[in-house]
C-alpha cells in the first residue's frame, strides 16, 4: 500500500480543491440575476447546473472526509463490507473508496 504520508497528502489535496470549487459555487448563487425574462431563464438553467455540481462535489468532501478518517483510525484500506484489503490499484484509481472491487460489484457500485 502507498504511504499513509501520500495518500493524506493526495486526499487533502484534493479536499482543498473541492471546498474552494463548492466556495465559488456557493458564491455564484448568491450573485444576483439579471432583470430581462430571458436572461433570468438562462440564469436560472445555469443556476442548477451549479446546484447539481455543487451537491456532487460535497458528497465528495463527505467521502475524503471519512477516508480521512479512517486514515487516522488505522482502518484505510480495510473494506468496510466485508473487512478485506481493497486493492491499491483500486485505492490509486479511487483513494476515498471504503469498498472493494467485490463488494462495489455485488452491490452495483462502481
Amino acid at each position: 500500500m502507498t504511504e499513509p504520508k501520500a495518500i493524506r497528502e493526495r486526499l487533502e489535496g484534493r479536499l482543498s480543491q473541492l471546498l474552494a470549487r463548492t466556495g465559488r459555487i456557493e458564491a455564484d448563487l448568491r450573485t444576483p440575476g439579471e432583470r430581462d425574462s430571458e436572461e433570468q431563464a438562462v440564469q436560472r438553467q445555469n443556476d442548477e447546473v451549479l446546484e447539481q455540481l455543487g451537491a456532487a462535489e460535497r458528497v465528495e468532501v463527505d467521502e475524503i472526509r471519512a477516508a480521512l478518517a479512517r486514515l487516522d483510525a488505522g482502518r484505510y484500506g480495510a473494506c468496510e463490507r466485508c473487512g478485506d484489503r481493497i486493492s491499491n490499484e483500486r485505492l490509486a484509481a479511487l483513494p476515498s473508496t471504503p469498498i472493494c472491487v467485490r463488494c462495489a460489484q455485488g452491490a452495483g457500485v462502481p
